[in-house]
């Protein structure tokens, strides 16, 4: 079955713009021409789901084209994903790790704060910002 890029889009639940940036930034290869028309096969629909539940899980575009590309080649082992997915985890481990050091620093720094009603350029966490 063909679908038309807004059939695509509607099936894959993303709008037609969207389609046409991965096509732009090569993830999805862009059909030819059918007639007036370009035409998608319904692997265009699991493709795009793919792309974008990977990043929903944090992959960025160029690592999802890599997972996209790895599914492809028949040499490919799940322990090349599982690489790719073990790198993501500690990614996001680590920016954990930041996000929890930047709201202990700005608890501290809201204590800092103890005249609400002080003019602004009274404000210690201000003054924090500035050397």
């Amino acid at each position: 079955m063909s679908l038309t890029i807004g059939k695509l889009a509607h099936a894959a639940n993303v709008n037609i713009e969207t389609i046409r940036f991965y096509e732009r930034k090569q993830i999805i290869e862009q059909p030819a021409k059918n007639g007036a028309f370009r035409t998608y096969s319904e692997d265009y629909i699991k493709k795009i789901v793919f792309i974008k539940r990977a990043q929903e899980l944090g992959f960025t575009l160029k690592e999802t084209k890599g997972l996209l590309d790895l599914k492809i080649k028949n040499q490919a082992k799940c322990s090349d994903v599982l690489d790719k997915t073990e790198m993501k985890i500690n990614e996001i481990d680590k920016k954990i790790k930041d996000l929890r050091n930047m709201k202990k620093s700005l608890k501290k720094l809201a204590t800092c704060c103890v005249d609400k009603d002080q003019p602004l350029s009274d404000c210690p966490i201000l003054d924090c910002f500035t050397l």
